[in-house]
């Protein structure tokens, strides 16, 4: 019926003669009223497409809470991150390894590789919607040799043909499976772009954690050099006793033993102090052996004050639920794509130019002709070949609507375990700077009445080991709590809106600016 149809259309604009068939070769004439007609259906044949395109779009049934159970009271779009929320550390070292990331990180340089693919991509899908034009040409010379079959010899004759031609097709997007395809290929683009967003902010959490474990190992070798030389003086007392008969080998034996503990602890710290430089130095694609961070303390990092907002701009403010959501749509206007296959395809092909059997004359009167033609084709049966698309495409479909809820109520636990680290983490560094403290007041003065003799060496001892393990614990606790902080900067989407990207200092053209000489 849509052939009928069609084919009436056709023959009423003068596409096509009444006595002749669709793909019949006009006689050669001027060009007139039906070629015009033919090039002016080629060229509004894209304002037929896509008008069937319908709607795959699947309820996605979000629980989003009214507010962060961990967020407290205030007021909630108060001190949203920043852009560049790293700068509230008030490190200048991290700053610029940030900044450094950025540019010359490899994997956000693959991810912005994707986004080059993936717009490629876009291009090609959307090549069917527009009609594709084809230039030939041709010279041929042709001998023809007969023979005489009662002796007599035979003639041959030889003749040339010119030809000059342009074919131009297009496919009626009538029921809009390549415009689903193009919007499909978009959304892939649109979720690329995301993606560098969330290598990004990845990047740079991992960067700010590296950096501060960094800062955490050099505390933390610190204490333990602190420590190891307290316990010699011990053992230099302890000596001094026992020389005077006031100790026993045993004591002397114990804080030997304790010593070398102390001692031990150091080459474990320097392993991470090391492996996390170098670690560092992949992060902003350096080689380990050329480069080198100055470090310092953990004391010296601010901890920038924010809070979560409302669970509800998550949606916005993450660029992976973004991601999630654009591949959703992708996977919507595949399904579509895979349903508009059923039905018929209409093509349209028009095709002119000139022929002469002499060069000269190629271009003269009567050399030009023209040929229209259309077709319709239904798949009646491919081995169930479309059914079976349908289905992948559905199965992509639901797949990646688990996918987004996922990443949902991912973002939604991470803010919260966030929070709740990083409020423990301070109650618990108030009171474990308060145990150190305590405990180095106690040891001082051990120490003091050990040297006075009015101590006996196990409570130095006790106490020098309860020392010990303050300072580590609270050196971990800083830690913990620094590492909190950046998790809430990342669960939070790091600053990063829709209207504003993470890789502000990345050129967009997916090339790597030159590194500054040291």
């Amino acid at each position: 019926m849509i052939g009928k149809v069609l084919e009436y259309s056709l023959r009423d604009f003068g596409f096509l003669e009444p006595t002749r068939k669709a793909n019949s070769i006009v006689a050669p004439a001027r060009l007139g009223r039906r070629a015009r007609m033919a090039v002016s259906a080629l060229l509004l044949a894209p304002a037929l497409s896509g008008c069937i395109l319908g709607s795959e779009r699947p309820d996605l049934n979000l629980e989003v809470p009214a507010g962060y159970r961990e967020a407290g009271r205030g007021a909630p779009d108060a001190h949203v991150p920043a852009l560049d929320w790293w700068r509230g550390f008030r490190s200048s070292e991290l700053t610029a390894l940030m900044d450094a990331a950025q540019i010359y990180n490899l994997d956000v340089a693959v991810a912005i590789a994707q986004i080059v693919q993936a717009d490629a991509q876009v291009g090609v899908a959307g090549a069917p919607l527009l009609p594709s034009a084809t230039g030939t040409s041709t010279a041929e010379q042709v001998r023809s040799v007969s023979s005489n079959f009662g002796g007599g010899s035979g003639f041959s004759t030889t003749f040339s043909q010119y030809s000059l031609g342009l074919t131009a097709s297009y496919m009626i997007d009538f029921w809009g499976k390549n415009r689903a395809t193009l919007y499909a290929a978009e959304e892939n683009a649109t979720s690329a772009r995301y993606n560098r967003e969330v290598v990004t902010l990845t990047t740079i959490a991992t960067v700010a954690n590296t950096y501060f474990q960094i800062l955490a190992a050099q505390d933390e070798l610190r204490v333990a050099r602190r420590n190891l030389a307290a316990a010699q003086r011990i053992l230099a007392l302890i000596k001094q006793e026992f020389a005077g008969g006031t100790a026993s080998q045993l004591d002397v034996s114990q804080q030997e033993a304790l010593v070398s503990t102390e001692r031990a602890a150091i080459p474990p710290l320097e392993i991470t102090l090391r492996q996390n430089i170098a670690a560092l130095a992949l992060l902003v694609a350096r080689a380990p052996a050329n480069f080198t961070v100055k470090g310092g303390t953990m004391t010296q990092i601010a901890i920038p004050r924010v809070t979560p907002g409302m669970p509800s701009e998550l949606l916005n403010q993450r660029p992976d639920i973004r991601q999630a959501e654009a591949l959703l749509a992708s996977s919507n206007f595949s399904v579509e794509a895979a349903r508009a296959a059923f039905f018929p395809q209409i093509q349209l092909t028009a095709q002119t130019g000139v022929q002469s059997a002499a060069l000269a004359s190629l271009f003269g009167p009567g050399a030009w002709f023209y040929t229209l033609s259309a077709g319709l084709t239904q798949p009646l049966f491919d081995g169930f070949l479309l059914e079976s698309q349908l289905k992948q495409a559905k199965g992509v479909q639901l797949q990646n609507l688990q996918a987004y809820r996922k990443a949902v109520l991912s973002a939604f636990a991470d803010v919260e375990k966030a929070l709740v680290a990083l409020s423990q983490s301070t109650l618990q560094e108030r009171l474990q700077i308060e145990a150190v403290a305590n405990s180095r007041k106690a040891f001082e003065v051990s120490e003091t009445q050990l040297r006075a003799g009015t101590v006996n060496l196990i409570t130095v001892l006790q106490t020098q080991q309860t020392l010990l393990i303050a300072e580590n614990t609270l050196a971990q606790v800083r830690l913990t709590k620094l590492l909190a902080a950046s998790s809430l900067f990342q669960a939070l989407g790091g600053g990063w809106t829709p209207t504003g990207e993470l890789s502000l200092l990345q050129p967009q053209d997916g090339s790597t600016p030159a590194r500054p000489a040291n």
